[in-house]
Formats: C-alpha cells, sequence, structure tokens
C-alpha cells in the first residue's frame, strides 16, 4: 500500500473537512442569527429561547447520532468496494432515523409541561413552551435529510449537503426577519416567528437533499431496492450498535450544557441570557470542529475497510493535530474579544458582563472541546462506540455537573462556577478519548490481521 505523506494526509482531510465545516459553520451561524434577533426583543426572550433549546438539542443531538451510524459503515464498505452493501445502509438507514425520527418528536411534545416544574422564571417558562413546540416539528424533516447527508458524506461527497444547508440557512435569516419584527405584511411573531423560520427552512433543506441524492446518476447504483421489503433486522440491530451509543456520547455532551442552562436559571435570568450568548458564540468553534470530526469518521472508517492501520493512525493524528490549531485560535478570540462579542447580541450591561466573564472560560477549553470532538469521530469510525460513551457518562455527568453546582452554590462562585464544571469535564473526555484511539489504534497495528469492530 503506497503510503502518504503527513502533507497529503492534511491535504485529504481538509478536501473531506471543508464542506462539513462550513455546513456546520452555516448550521450554527443561524443559531446565533436567532439570539442575536431574539436577543433585541430582550433578556426573557433570549432566556426563554435558551430554556427551550436546552431541551430541544439534547434529543435533536441524539437524532443525530443515531443517523451518524450511517456514515462509518457505509465508508467502510465503500473501503471494500462492496456497492450492495452500501445500497443496504442506506436503506436501513433511513427506515431507523424515520422511527427515530417519530420518537424523539412524541418524548419532547410529552416532556414539554415540564418546564414549568424546574424551577425557571414564569415569564421564561411562559414563551418557551410554545417556542418549543413549533421547533420540535423540525425534527422530522431534519432527521430525512440527515439521512441523505450522512449516506453521501460516508461516500466522500460532503458539498452536496454544505451548498444545500447554507442556501436553506440563509432562507433562515430572512425568514427570522420576516416573522420576528412582522416585515412585509406579516404579523410580529416575537420569540415564535424564530421557530416557524427554523422549521420552514428544515423542510426546504430535507426535500432538496431528496431530490439530489434521488435524482443524482453518481447515486443511482445504490438505490437498488430501496424500500421497507426485505429488512435485515441484523442489519438494523448492528447500526443501532453505532448510532444509539453515539446518541447517548451528544445527549451526555449535549445534556451537561443543558442542565447547565438549568441551573443558571436558578441563578437568575440575567446568568441564563449570558449562558446562552457565551454557548452560542462557543458553538461556532465546536460545530466547525465537528466537520473535522465527520472527516476523522470517514477516513478512519476508510482505512479500516482496506485494512491499513498504519494509514489510519497517521489520518487520525493528523486531524488531532489540525483541531488542536484550529481550536487554539478561536480560544484567542474569545478571551480578546470577550467584551465585544456579547454586544452583537444584546445592549444590557449586567448580561455582557457576565458573558464576558464566561468566555474567558471558553477560551480554555477550546483545545479540550476540539480534541474531544475529534476522538469521538476517528473512535466512531473504528466502530468503537461503547467505551467513548462510558467516558463522557463519566466526565460530563460525575465529574463536570456535580463540580459545578458545587463551585456555583457552595463556594458561591455562581454562573463561572457552573462553566468551570463544564471546563474540567471537556478536558477529562478530550485527554481519555485521545489515549483511547492511541491504544486501540496501537493494537490493530500490531495484529496480523485488523479484525471487524463491534
Amino acid at each position: 500500500m503506497t503510503q502518504l505523506t503527513y502533507k497529503e494526509h492534511f491535504n485529504r482531510t481538509f478536501n473531506l473537512a471543508y464542506p462539513v465545516m462550513l455546513s456546520q459553520l452555516g448550521q450554527v451561524l443561524v443559531g446565533v442569527a436567532d439570539s442575536m434577533m431574539v436577543g433585541r426583543l430582550g433578556a426573557e426572550p433570549l432566556a426563554a429561547a435558551s430554556l427551550a433549546n436546552s431541551i430541544f438539542f439534547v434529543v435533536l443531538m441524539f437524532g443525530i447520532g443515531v443517523s451518524m451510524a450511517i456514515t462509518p459503515l457505509v465508508a467502510a464498505a465503500d473501503g471494500k468496494g462492496s456497492r450492495k452493501r452500501i445500497a443496504k445502509l442506506f436503506k436501513h438507514g433511513f427506515v431507523i432515523n424515520m422511527f427515530s425520527a417519530l420518537g424523539l418528536f412524541l418524548i419532547i411534545v410529552m416532556a414539554a409541561p415540564s418546564l414549568g416544574y424546574m424551577n425557571q422564571p414564569e415569564e421564561v417558562v411562559r414563551l418557551a413552551i410554545p417556542y418549543l413546540g413549533i421547533i420540535t416539528l423540525s425534527l422530522i424533516p431534519f432527521m430525512f435529510f440527515q439521512t441523505f447527508k450522512q449516506f453521501a458524506e460516508g461516500l466522500s461527497q460532503t458539498k452536496q449537503a454544505m451548498f444545500i444547508t447554507i442556501f436553506c440557512n440563509l432562507i433562515n435569516v430572512f425568514l427570522n426577519w420576516v416573522l420576528i419584527y412582522g416585515k412585509l405584511g406579516f404579523p410580529e411573531m416575537g420569540l415564535n416567528g424564530a421557530g416557524w423560520a427554523t422549521l420552514i427552512s428544515r423542510v426546504l433543506m430535507g426535500l432538496i437533499m431528496w431530490y439530489y441524492v434521488w435524482h443524482s446518476k453518481r447515486y443511482t447504483e445504490y438505490k437498488i431496492g430501496f424500500g421497507f421489503k426485505k429488512l435485515s433486522f441484523p442489519m438494523i440491530s448492528k447500526m443501532l450498535k453505532i448510532g444509539v451509543p453515539t446518541g447517548f456520547q451528544f445527549i451526555f455532551e449535549v445534556g451537561a450544557f443543558s442542565a447547565a442552562a438549568i441551573m443558571m436559571g436558578w441563578i437568575g435570568v440575567n446568568a441564563l441570557a449570558a449562558h446562552q450568548i457565551a454557548i452560542n458564540l462557543a458553538s461556532i468553534s465546536y460545530m466547525m470542529a465537528s466537520g473535522l470530526s465527520a472527516a476523522a469518521m470517514v477516513r478512519v472508517g476508510n482505512q479500516l475497510g482496506r485494512n491499513d492501520i498504519k494509514t489510519l493512525r497517521e489520518a487520525g493524528f493528523t486531524i488531532f493535530g489540525m483541531v488542536a490549531l484550529f481550536m487554539l485560535c478561536f480560544a484567542f478570540i474569545f478571551i480578546v474579544f470577550r467584551n465585544f462579542l456579547p454586544t452583537l447580541y444584546i445592549d444590557e450591561l449586567p448580561v455582557i458582563e457576565m458573558t464576558a466573564s464566561l468566555l474567558i472560560i471558553a477560551g480554555f477549553f477550546q483545545l479540550s472541546d476540539g480534541i474531544q470532538v475529534v476522538g469521538l469521530g476517528a473512535l466512531r469510525g473504528m466502530s468503537d462506540v461503547k467505551v467513548p460513551t462510558l467516558v463522557t457518562l463519566v466526565a460530563y455527568w460525575v465529574m463536570g455537573l456535580p463540580l459545578g453546582y458545587l463551585f456555583a452554590f457552595v463556594f458561591n462562585m455562581q454562573e463561572k462556577g457552573i462553566w468551570y464544571g463544564l471546563l474540567i469535564g471537556l478536558t477529562s473526555t478530550g485527554v481519555m478519548l485521545l489515549w483511547r484511539f492511541h491504544k486501540l489504534s496501537d493494537k490493530l497495528l500490531k495484529e496480523t490481521k485488523a479484525p471487524v469492530l463491534d
């Protein structure tokens, strides 16, 4: 096998990653635009958006995790040249994702009334419940989109989803302006307008992605037997063994930040609004780093399919280096511009000052956040999901959140204490996952025949 130089690894990874990074950036910038536009309505609507999104994104990220089972399996099958298996994975992934979407939709619908029992400000809860109901509807078209996106990414085709996502997100921002503020003859809907804009743009995103994959000649050979007939329950089981733990990995991480939002609500409206702004900014770097994570998943999965473990390790460590440099740049931005960035969202001085203090902490956890997200992607490419899931559970829920509570309410560090706990959770996860990738890939390298991992 031809060995690649690190420059070649960098170029291949970058060509795979940058469309996903731009696509993820487009997604998160819509969230930034939502927060900026809603923030102009005041601290209470912004806090309501934070509370609703803290619930919604936990469930949404679980769905994304389930859908990600398609990508490493398709990448491995592509490495082996098994087109028939790729077609089967496509079909089964579609079925799994649609049933997951319906189930997750029902979970949020049933959970929405519980917002009133979380000891949050009454006005915040009143605004959050209808907004949560609207964005919950977007789960179904979003999971539909994810099916075709993850399938295409498994075949190393990442640009199409980028163009579609960016286009639909621009429409989302335009609809925000129309519906939040009541432009072009539409009624002024406030926070709910942002919810309707999200729903409409995700329906459009799913339809365009489906149309492209379904009608492109590039994917014709993979649609053989597509439908609900002749489903293989062993294949469904295999995909769920990857997708469900991946979903829980996201739940443990995103859920930790959602739990942090709830604790912020115990401190007050300003703390909750500051948390929303800071986490909104931190999500820019995180979601772009997840583009490198997706590239790691595809490249590692592809090399595993070829049994080329030396190249697998080189590709993985190259991506760890890339994400470290990338996240250090964001750390610099957050710390240096900590007093300016919050003013893009809100003009209330107490919220701006709180946000600035949180952005310093966000700057310090950038490196570990990037390492952990790439670690999850690289290990996912090796179909190693059980141990990483346990790592995320322990790091965030046994260490990070309890320490955050201790710092905030026992040692009276308030909002900064909660984020110190998140910093500890992210750093612990990054270190453990990097070590896991090294040990597991080194073990495979020493074996004469690389096993197929469950």
